[in-house]
């Protein structure tokens, strides 16, 4: 099934089908604190709920948790380090990387460009 992108602007192309990063604390979803979902720019498939947000002064929204099985992880050797992307699983766009210096239950901090999501409120 094709995606169409036609809708994402060109930041947003750059982060989701390149790799590309937003410099740090300019997302728009950085201090996002209300009640919903994050889904996917590129597919809107939901990846991350608000109650799994927290503020890692990374400059970048991070997460302890994805939704189950929303989310696949590759290894990125790129910029002289090792690190684990993490990608949309149902089209495969870049949002980011998971670390494993996240608070409990996980230990993990899915560490996400705010380009590469859309805010969904729970009402």
């Amino acid at each position: 099934m094709e995606i169409s992108k036609n809708h994402l602007t060109e930041e947003q192309i750059q982060v989701t089908q390149f790799c590309g990063t937003e410099p740090p604390f300019s997302g728009k979803l950085l201090n996002e604190k209300r009640n919903g979902y994050y889904k996917c720019a590129v597919c809107s498939e939901i990846l991350f709920d608000s109650s799994t947000k927290y503020d890692s002064r990374s400059g970048w929204p991070s997460f302890f948790d994805a939704i189950e099985e929303k989310i696949e992880t590759k290894i990125d050797s790129s910029l002289g380090m090792v690190r684990t992307e993490i990608l949309c699983k149902n089209c495969s766009s870049h949002l980011g990387h998971v670390f494993p210096d996240g608070p409990k239950p996980t230990g993990n901090r899915y560490c996400v460009n705010s380009l590469s999501l859309e805010f969904e409120l729970n009402e």
